[in-house]
């Protein structure tokens, strides 16, 4: 760690000092993203628009509700083109904290944790997204038509989307956990049946629809990330 410490005061402008880059990065990202803010959204509606019935479409109620829409999609937008930005400003102010050795871990740490979190965001997208909208849409009849209004939808759409990403990173988070010693693969090997009751918990609040499917299709590749976590511990926690 660092040989000498700084003074409260000089972590809260470093502090300061990172939240306004992370503030710059943000900014940057939702003015590009702004422009092309429908044709996002639109990418974002595809996997309910295809589970709806023929000449479906979303609404607003509200007048000024679509340009908030767009807004909020740009805003989003902006902060996942930020992320490795924020990943590192994260790590550079944590890092005067830790071992010389801890801190060559700022580039992997960015790079996997940008990777592991598109990589649930893309895996909510593509995979667990059609059939949990196909499965909602399918109680619409003659008499009952589906009419979701596009702020529900980014609500909805953008919360998923998030706690996948967010999920994908136990590897990375085991990771360090198993670094600074706070769990190891025996620990996470004879508590993995609690780990697969908290796991089928976890699916069955983040998925939208109560079918069995699609609360499967969330925990198997939890459970395979559970899995991946305890080899992570295995083999980092033997060079601890």
């Amino acid at each position: 760690m660092a040989d000498e410490k700084l003074p409260f005061t000089s972590h809260l402008e470093e502090l300061r000092r990172r939240l306004i880059v992370c503030f710059i990065a943000v900014g940057i990202g939702f003015i590009a993203s702004y422009a092309f803010s429908e044709r996002i959204f639109k990418v974002l509606m595809e996997p309910l628009l295809e589970a709806m019935p023929p000449g479906g479409t979303l609404i607003f109620t509200g007048l000024t509700e679509a340009f908030f829409i767009y807004l909020k999609v740009s805003l989003l937008a902006g902060i996942f083109i930020a992320s490795p930005v924020l990943l590192y400003q994260i790590w550079s102010f944590i890092s005067p904290g830790l071992y010389e050795k801890e801190k060559r871990y700022v580039f992997p740490f960015v790079v996997f944790s940008t990777i592991f979190f598109i990589g649930g965001a893309s895996f909510g997208y593509f995979v667990v997204f059609p059939s949990a909208f196909k499965y909602l849409m399918s109680f619409a009849t003659e008499t009952i038509r589906p009419l979701p209004s596009v702020k529900e939808y980014l609500s909805i759409s953008t919360r998923l989307l998030f706690a996948f990403g967010i999920v994908f990173e136990l590897p990375l988070f085991i990771f360090f956990l198993t670094k600074i010693g706070v769990v190891n693969a025996k620990i996470l090997t004879h508590q993995r049946k609690y780990a697969i009751v908290l796991i089928f918990i976890v699916s069955a609040i983040l998925t939208p629809g109560p079918d069995a499917i699609t609360q499967l299709m969330m925990a198997i590749p939890l459970l395979l990330l559970y899995e991946l976590s305890v080899w992570v511990a295995k083999v980092f926690g033997e060079k601890s």
